[in-house]
């Protein structure tokens, strides 16, 4: 990582634009990578390939790399973080900010599982329920925005 990515990513909150959506989506892939017990690069490799798709600019690419990777330091090696917490942190998140719920990409996160021959299935299991959380948290916010759709539309109508 280049001094400037340090930089970035140490200071996001004053150079980076819209940083509170760059770090919720790095608490999400977090969830992922830290879930795993066996520590691999190959899960960097993916953030990378992901973090391509999402953003165009490379220092935001680093810098979501970069934080991706502070949260599953505080949680795999410092210790001050765990899975539990992180995942309720973002659940916090998703409720003061409901539209962090289109940050939630399943087909990014399936990247991230690791397949039962890879590893142990209890790890296969966790990351399975954490995409499921996430699925969940998907339906609801959709279909209550749906619902919302839907009193807008009756309200309109009954204004005319």
């Amino acid at each position: 990582m280049d001094l400037k990515t340090k930089f970035l990513s140490f200071f996001r909150e004053l150079f980076i634009y819209h940083h509170k959506s760059l770090e919720f989506r790095a608490k999400v892939f977090a969830s992922m990578i830290a879930s795993n017990k066996k520590e691999d690069s190959v899960e960097y490799e993916i953030l990378r390939e992901v973090a391509k798709e999402i953003y165009k600019d490379q220092y935001r690419i680093d810098v979501l790399a970069a934080t991706t990777k502070e949260y599953v330091e505080k949680i795999i090696n410092i210790k001050s973080l765990n899975i539990d917490s992180l995942i309720k942190d973002i659940d916090r998140e998703i409720r003061k900010n409901p539209r962090y719920i289109t940050k939630i990409n399943i087909r990014h996160l399936k990247k991230f599982l690791v397949t039962i021959n890879h590893t142990d299935e209890e790890t296969h299991l966790l990351q399975m329920r954490i995409i499921e959380y996430f699925k969940n948290e998907l339906r609801y916010y959709n279909s209550k925005k749906e619902k919302k759709k839907k009193l807008n539309t009756f309200r309109r109508l009954q204004r005319l």
